[in-house]
């Protein structure tokens, strides 16, 4: 059984993720920055070509999208030890594609921030 902060700390980290998700329904790369800390990364790749960087790739990319009123998005798991978590999000129908999402997350200063996202753009 969780314990209450653990309890709390799911909330917190589907609060973080929802910045994300957000982010991709208005396609405002400033909408999701609140969900990564400054120095996270993305890594996956789009057809052949690896898309991986800093995370401002990702806001930038966002920010040249059109809003995607209808985007699925369901978180599938959440695993948290201590200070680090790991989340898995599917979402569907984003500018027409499927991704499944994986997220590091970390614990600073009482606030959970993603550290990286890899992603797989399904074919």
């Amino acid at each position: 059984m969780s314990d209450p902060t653990e309890l709390a700390d799911y909330a917190a980290i589907r609060q973080c993720i929802q910045h994300y998700i957000d982010g991709a329904v208005s396609a405002r790369g400033d909408d999701m920055k609140p969900a990564f800390h400054p120095d996270a990364t993305i890594f996956g790749y789009v057809g052949e070509e690896l898309f991986a960087g800093p995370i401002q790739l990702l806001f930038d990319w966002n920010d040249n999208n059109d809003p995607s009123p209808d985007l699925q998005a369901e978180i599938t798991k959440i695993e948290i030890a201590g200070s680090i978590a790991t989340l898995r999000l599917e979402l569907d129908n984003w500018l027409g594609h499927r991704f499944t999402d994986m997220f590091t997350l970390l614990k600073t200063d009482g606030r959970w921030q993603v550290m990286n996202k890899v992603f797989h753009l399904h074919g």
